[in-house]
This record gives C-alpha cells, sequence and structure tokens, in this order.
C-alpha cells in the first residue's frame, strides 16, 4: 500500500478489475464519475481538486480488494456532506447498499453542538454504531483518515496535532483491533511525526546508522534458515521485518529504554503451506539458537481476537543478541496485513448467508450497540468504547478452558458480568488459579477465574461501580439498581431535583409542571417523568442537569428583568467613590473617577486592544478585544470604549498566563526558569506536566509591563532547544 503514490481513477479501476466482474468496475467507474461532477469546483487545502482525495480513498479500497458497493462508497463518501447530494439520489443512481455505506461515514453537520468536542464525540457514536450495523462502513473511514493523514502537511500546527492525537486514540487503535496491520502501522507512524517531530527524525537517522550492518547480519540469519528448512524439504518464504518507528517510540517511553538498548529492530518471518509446517520450522529454529525463556507465544492455538494468527519465539541469534522469529502460513499472513478486510464475503467467493461467520470472530464490535443503549451522552459512549475496545487486553480462562478477553485492570466482578449479567448480581466471591482472591483484585493474562455465587446473594454493591473496568460490567450493575430500586430511586430523584431547584431560588411547585417535566424528559431521551427521576435517583444523571433544564426559561427571563437601565450604568459608575477607585493603567475617556479593574480572564496588559464592559456594582471591567468570554451580541450595550493611560516610566505589573510545549527532557523546566530569569521578569507561579508522547506542557503566570516585555519573553523562551511553542493563554 504504497503512501507516496497519486492514483488516477482509470488506476483505481484497473486495480479492481483484477478481482472484480467487468460490470462491478463498470458500476465502481461509474460511481467515480458522479462524484468528479459532484466535487466540480471544489479544491482542498492543498490546492488540489477535491477529487483526487475520493480516488485515493477508494484505491486503498481497492488495495484491500473490497467489493463494488464498498469501492463505490469510497469514492462518494464525502458527498452528501460536502455536496448537494442527497442519499436518496445515491439510492436511486447506485443502491441502498451503497447510500447506507455513504450515511455511515458522513458526519452530522447540521445539528448544533455546544462544543466541538460534544459535535466530535457525536460523530464518533454515529459511525461506530453504523460500524455495528455493517463493518464495511469503519473501513471506508480508516481508509479516508488513512489519506487525509498523508495529506496532513497542508493544515494548520494545531489541527495537525488534533487530528493526529483523534488518530492514535481512535482509529490506529480500531484498525489493530480489526486486524489491518498496513493501515495501522502507517497511521500510527504518521500521527508520530506530527506530534512528537524530534522523537519521530530522531528514530528515523538511528535506524539508518547501522542500517547495512543489521541487512548483512538479517541475511545470514535468513539464508541459515532457508538452508535447514530447506533440508526437510518444506518449502518456505522468508523475510526480514522491520519494526515501526512508533513501536519503537512506545517501547522507549514505556520501558524507559534509550535507542541502543532495543535490540528487537528486526525480526525474520518464516511464511510456510500448513500448520504442521509452522510446529516444524519452529522445532528447527530452536535447534539452531537457544530460545529465550517465556518468550514463545503461540497465536496459532490461540489466536488474538482480532483473527491474527503466528508463532512467536526470540531466540538467541548467532551474534549473542535476542532475534525475533515469526512463523506462519500464507493465509495467516493475509489475515495478518488486511486483518478484517481479508475475511470480506465478496472475496472468499461466499454469498451473504455467510456473512454471520465474521460476525462471530469479531463479537466485539456487537457490544457498540450495547454501550449506545446505556450511555446518557456521547462523551460517555466514547469513553466506553476506549476503555472496553481500544485499551490494553488480558486474556483469561474459565475452569472449562474456554477464553475471555478483558481490558487490562479487569478484575473478577468484570469476568463475571462478561459470563451472565445473573452471575455478576449473584457474586459472593472469586478464586484465581485455586486460590481465594479479593474482587478487586487485578487480572493477568493466563488466569483461571472461578466465580463463587449464592441464590441467596442481595445482589451488588454500588462499591462495585468504582472497582469495574469494563462499561459492560458498569451498565449491568446500573440496570440491576434501576430495576429493584425503582420506587425508592424516583422519590430520590424527585427531592434531588426540588433541593436544586430550591438553591436556584424557585418554588418546585411552579416548575415542576407537567408539560415542563415532559420536555425536560424529552431532551434526554427518556419517555417519561418518573424515568426521569428514577434516572437522578441511581446516578445516571445529575440533579443539577435535570433543574438546569427545568428553569433555563425562568432564569433567563429573570436576567432581562435584573438588566438595569444602560442609560443609568454609567452615572451610576459615576457615584463611587474616589477611594475605591483602583490603579489600573486604563481610563475611559472624559469620565474620571470611575472603579476600573483589569480582567483576570483574559489578563490585558498595555499594548493589547481592549474594551470595558460595565458590570453589576462592580465598575469597568477591561478586557482585551479577543476574549472568549465577551458576548458582544447580548452584552453590545454594556461595551464602552477604554483606553490606556500613556504615563512615562510607569512600571506598574501585569500577569500574564504562558504556556510552553517542548520535549520532555530532563533540564527543560530549568532551561525555561532561566530564560525568564535572563528577561528580568518575576514568577509568579510555574506548574508543568509530561503526557505519553514525552510532550512537555508548561503553564507559568508571570509579571509584565506591557506587550514589548512580553514579547521579549516569549522570543528568549523559543530560543530554547526542544521548545515547539510558546502561546498566551486565557483563563
Amino acid at each position: 500500500m504504497a503512501n507516496d503514490q497519486i492514483l488516477t481513477a482509470e488506476q483505481v479501476v484497473e486495480i479492481a478489475s483484477r478481482y472484480l466482474q467487468p460490470e462491478e468496475a463498470e458500476f465502481v467507474y461509474k460511481a467515480y464519475k458522479y462524484a468528479e461532477y459532484a466535487h466540480r469546483e471544489q479544491y482542498r487545502k492543498s490546492g488540489e481538486p477535491y477529487i483526487i482525495h475520493p480516488i485515493q480513498v477508494a484505491g486503498i479500497l481497492a488495495d484491500l480488494e473490497m467489493d463494488p458497493a464498498t469501492i463505490a462508497a469510497g469514492f462518494l463518501h464525502d458527498v452528501v456532506e460536502d455536496t448537494e447530494v442527497t442519499l436518496k439520489d445515491l439510492e436511486e443512481h447506485f443502491s441502498a447498499e451503497v447510500a447506507m455505506l455513504v450515511d455511515g461515514v458522513t458526519k452530522l453537520g447540521k445539528i448544533k453542538y455546544k462544543s466541538q468536542q460534544e459535535q466530535q464525540a457525536e460523530n464518533h457514536r454515529k459511525m461506530f454504531v453504523a460500524m455495528a450495523q455493517d463493518i464495511r462502513v469503519i473501513l471506508i473511514k480508516l481508509a479516508d483518515r488513512l489519506h487525509n493523514m498523508r495529506t496532513l502537511k497542508h493544515l494548520p500546527q494545531e489541527k495537525q496535532r488534533r487530528i493526529s492525537n483523534e488518530t492514535l486514540e481512535i482509529f490506529a487503535p480500531l484498525a489493530h483491533r480489526l486486524g489491518i496491520s498496513t493501515i495501522r502501522w502507517e497511521l500510527e507512524d504518521t500521527a508520530l511525526r506530527y506530534l512528537n517531530p524530534q522523537q519521530y527524525y530522531r528514530i528515523v537517522n538511528l535506524m539508518k546508522r547501522k542500517r547495512a550492518e543489521r541487512e548483512q547480519y538479517l541475511q545470514e540469519v535468513i539464508n541459515e534458515v532457508r538452508d535447514n528448512v530447506g533440508a526437510v524439504n518444506i518449502k518456505a518464504d522468508i523475510s526480514g521485518r522491520p519494526k515501526h518507528i512508533y513501536s519503537i517510540y512506545r517501547k522507549m517511553v514505556m520501558q524507559n529504554k534509550q535507542f541502543s538498548e532495543i535490540y528487537d529492530l528486526l525480526a525474520v518471518r518464516v511464511v510456510v503451506n500448513s500448520i504442521k509446517d509452522c510446529y516444524a520450522v519452529l522445532g528447527i529454529i530452536h535447534t539452531c539458537w537457544k530460545p529465550m525463556p517465556g518468550r514463545f507465544k503461540d497465536y496459532i492455538a490461540m489466536p488474538k481476537p482480532n483473527m491474527y494468527q503466528s508463532l512467536h519465539t526470540t531466540v538467541i541469534g548467532p551474534k549473542g543478541d535476542p532475534l525475533e522469529v515469526q512463523i506462519r502460513t500464507s493465509e495467516m499472513h493475509r489475515i495478518a496485513e488486511f486483518g478484517v478486510a481479508a475475511h470480506w464475503a465478496y472475496k472468499e467467493g461466499k454469498d451473504a448467508s455467510n456473512q454471520p461467520s465474521l460476525e462471530d470472530k469479531l463479537t466485539w464490535f456487537r457490544e457498540i450497540l450495547e454501550f449506545q443503549d446505556d450511555a446518557t451522552n456521547a462523551e460517555e459512549f466514547m469513553e466506553s468504547l476506549k476503555i472496553d475496545l481500544f485499551s490494553d487486553m488480558v486474556f483469561v480462562f474459565t475452569p472449562k478452558g474456554d477464553v475471555i478477553e478483558l481490558p487490562a485492570g479487569s478484575n473478577p466482578i468484570d469476568f463475571a458480568y462478561r459470563i451472565h449479567s445473573e452471575i455478576g448480581n449473584k457474586t459472593i466471591g472469586a478464586k484465581v488459579n485455586g486460590k481465594m482472591v479479593p474482587l478487586d483484585c487485578k487480572l493477568k493474562t493466563g488466569d483461571i477465574i472461578e466465580i463463587l455465587t449464592s441464590k441467596h446473594s442481595y445482589g451488588p454493591s454500588q462499591d462495585w461501580l468504582k472497582l469495574t473496568q469494563t462499561s459492560q460490567a458498569k451498565n449491568k450493575i446500573r440496570a440491576f439498581f434501576k430495576k429493584q430500586r425503582r420506587e425508592e430511586n424516583i422519590e430520590k430523584g424527585k427531592e434531588l431535583v426540588e433541593k436544586e431547584i430550591r438553591a436556584m431560588e424557585f418554588d418546585p411547585k411552579e416548575i415542576l409542571m407537567p408539560d415542563n417535566l415532559k420536555r425536560v424528559a424529552e431532551k434526554f431521551n427518556i419517555i417519561n417523568v418518573d424515568d426521569l427521576f428514577a434516572a437522578v435517583g441511581y446516578n445516571g444523571i445529575t440533579a443539577l442537569q435535570v433543574a438546569n433544564r427545568l428553569t433555563e426559561k425562568l432564569r433567563k427571563q429573570k436576567e432581562r428583568e435584573q438588566e438595569p437601565d444602560i442609560k443609568n450604568a454609567v452615572s451610576e459608575l459615576k457615584s463611587f467613590p474616589m477611594s475605591k477607585k483602583r490603579e489600573s493603567g486604563v481610563r475611559v475617556p472624559g469620565i474620571d473617577n470611575l472603579l476600573i479593574r483589569v480582567s483576570r480572564c483574559c489578563n490585558p496588559v498595555p499594548g493589547d486592544e481592549i474594551v470595558g464592559y460595565i458590570t453589576k456594582g462592580r465598575g469597568v471591567s477591561v478586557h482585551r478585544k479577543d476574549c472568549t468570554n465577551l458576548d458582544v451580541s447580548e452584552d453590545e450595550n454594556r461595551l464602552i470604549p477604554v483606553e490606556w493611560e500613556s504615563i512615562a516610566n510607569d512600571r506598574k505589573e501585569y500577569t500574564v498566563e504562558i504556556e510552553i510545549s517542548g520535549y520532555d527532557r530532563r533540564g527543560l523546566l530549568n532551561e525555561v526558569l532561566q530564560a525568564v530569569n535572563e528577561t528580568k521578569t518575576n514568577i509568579s507561579a510555574v506548574s508543568g506536566k509530561s503526557d505519553r508522547n514525552k510532550v512537555a506542557t508548561i503553564h507559568m503566570s508571570i509579571y509584565i509591563f506591557n506587550l514589548a516585555h512580553l514579547q521579549k519573553v516569549v522570543e528568549r523562551i523559543k530560543q530554547i532547544p526542544d521548545v515547539y511553542s510558546v502561546r498566551r493563554m486565557m483563563n
């Protein structure tokens, strides 16, 4: 899957024609012509015609040898979102199947959300629910994301980082769960290049330095394996497998290792014709070199959840260094590279009736519909998905030997609810490997779990919600309390809502009217009022959320009634005694003796463009003109012009918050502090943190005299090696 070649539509159709029937290839070409017309006169950020993007997406799907409907949807995936074309148009010109696939990857663009995060979460929820109904949706989305990552250089740096973070959090783990390693590795490596370019290029350069030496060593190993395998008449394709940059970086971060301490930069892969040959080659490898204890993994007998199968062993190689060897059949290799795409019914020449066999192999994505039903909002849905589907996994056994897959950090309660909700509800204890353990014991791969139950159990404890790791267990526990204590929860919820309404200084009798309650219940997608109060009672939603929705109209009305006459506002300000005046360094032209204060939300300093806001009883608050806390549309009548006082040699200090981002190395913070000190600037507060990508973020509060002084500090910090950016913050 070459990432540097820009395909033409004809080349995509030619790739598809290698395995499609002529009429199917014609169907695919028709989709291209339709998309080309729909996207006419549209261009990407790079300046290229927009149609280039759908062509490349369809090309990636053709490389995966997907069916004609999927490749057609690849060409058409953006027409509904970005043009006047509707889903009904697609259904008429192509098929209901193509329209359904395009709808699955179409963002929710016409609905207003409170924040970009909420909209993004809703988009993800829509995509994953569509995926649970037809897995081809996510294959199109992965192809779309892959080409977007390849062309990320044309976007602003902030967008590059946001998209790369999303790729590492959502799309790369999803490609891994679907077993599509060819897409997963490219997504991870490209995301790292934008999130931590210094480390990315450092690893690239370190790998280049000893490439010739490694390749010579690898060739010696391959020759020896080929001779020994050939001696027993086993046909094998033997090759080297370079380690991907992101996996090296992750090992350096997670295991706190230097590049020189990572030995398995290369692995030998042996591809044979049968499973019997796999185990025969394993015996030959262990005869040639001594195996390292605990480093043998049999994924043939016990495949990974993403259908990956292979034998992995690490031996002490010819030069005394660890050498990883992977052994698999050609069919296993195809699945390792293309994952679920390699199993698509169309490619195997099967009819649709065989499709459930694929779903049986990937039962985990059916749980998405459970998350959808139980989550109260999109953010909760995505958090559940990240925990249950994208975290590291452990594989444990039932006493009968069945393998159960759970997120890392899971405990016996999670295991019990994964078996059955009734077993979870009746759990009173657990044994791990034959020994009694507490219910919060963390499970490890290979553990054998036995759950002890009792029909006299009173059910789960509320504390279990804090102990459990999986969303499935949490949802089943909540469902238990919801069912068992419904009346109690309704009463409790009503009391909590009334309490919040009284705290807002409203009469609950006036607020809790049937029409108002019904309206708010519908806002939370709840059927009736009793269910609304019950949800509050078992902590499904908070009483404050409900009270805010119930009182929002009255609160707005109350605010309007309390709004003072703006004509009297300035005269009211003039009445403030002189003793209250603060040395703000700001004045209102033509008016003296006013209480003026510099706002702490945006911390304006001399040199900034500023505006005054007449507050209720606290004088004039001075903001930067770009302050996000100023809603000009609603408060325009309260804004007044202000200006900085020009006082010679004014040494008044102003507080400014800045954020420094850079590579997390030893001594970075000290160098930043020293740089600020060199500019003769006082510091009032410093804090910092580092993320999993080794990106350090330092927040600093400094005292400066004016904008020129601030610019001097920023420019000095930017000179420090490994500093990526310095920006001024809003509180």
